[in-house]
């Protein structure tokens, strides 16, 4: 047996069906696609340029995400971003990011510091003009720090499978300017308490900035009080 052989693929391939995936997930969460919106087989292989089988797995890909529900006698459609649902995604994030913040704090060397002020950095550029899929890009990435560098590996791929979802409020929400402190404030919050190794003040920061957030959202979406 060849011991030397190396398998590995150093840059796997992007498919088809991975870009198709990824420009109907930006419709959605850019609200282009709105809730309700019919998605019809034939227009989007005409839209994307790709085959009906390449459309048929990206949807499929994106029901599983939450993005897309299948309806009877209808087919496939954009699922209806309402607050019930955005509560449930704001209950799990706040038990998970306050958690992840918290004990990031407590990890956080140098390195990790540097890495999360250079991804706020990348928020402050996106809020300061770029497209709204760089900010949601840059938001991810920030958590992603977070993360990683706490050492929740498992919690950050739950995350990431709501991510979908948790991308369409962030749209909704990050930018908005019927809120008590900005969302660029906020994460400038989370930043400042882990690189400061309080974990009490990261967890508190991550509490409030989904609260105002939840909020925003709440009014947005017509929620009742």
């Amino acid at each position: 047996m060849n011991d030397t052989l190396d398998l590995r693929i150093n840059h796997a391939p992007t498919t088809l069906r991975e870009l198709a995936v990824g420009r109907l997930r930006q419709a959605i969460v850019e609200g282009r696609f709105p809730g309700g919106h019919r998605l019809v087989e034939r227009t989007l292989c005409d839209q994307l340029g790709v085959s009906r089988s390449v459309v048929r797995e990206a949807i499929r890909y994106l029901e599983a995400e939450g993005l897309v529900e299948i309806l009877p006698r209808v087919g496939p459609v954009v699922a209806t971003l309402d607050w019930p649902r955005a509560r449930q995604i704001y209950d799990i994030r706040r038990l998970l990011e306050a958690d992840a913040a918290a004990a990031c704090a407590r990890r956080a060397d140098d390195s990790v510091k540097q890495r999360l002020r250079s991804a706020l950095a990348r928020i402050r550029a996106a809020f300061a003009g770029a497209p709204p899929a760089e900010l949601l890009a840059a938001t991810t990435a920030f958590y992603e720090v977070i993360f990683t560098a706490a050492g929740h590996d498992i919690a950050w791929e739950i995350v990431q499978r709501l991510n979908g979802r948790i991308s369409r409020l962030r749209a909704l929400t990050l930018a908005s300017s019927d809120r008590s402190t900005s969302g660029q404030a906020h994460m400038e919050r989370i930043c400042d308490a882990i690189c400061s190794g309080n974990a009490a003040a990261a967890a508190r920061a991550v509490n409030d900035h989904l609260r105002d957030a939840a909020e925003v959202a709440r009014k947005s979406l017509g929620a009742a009080e």
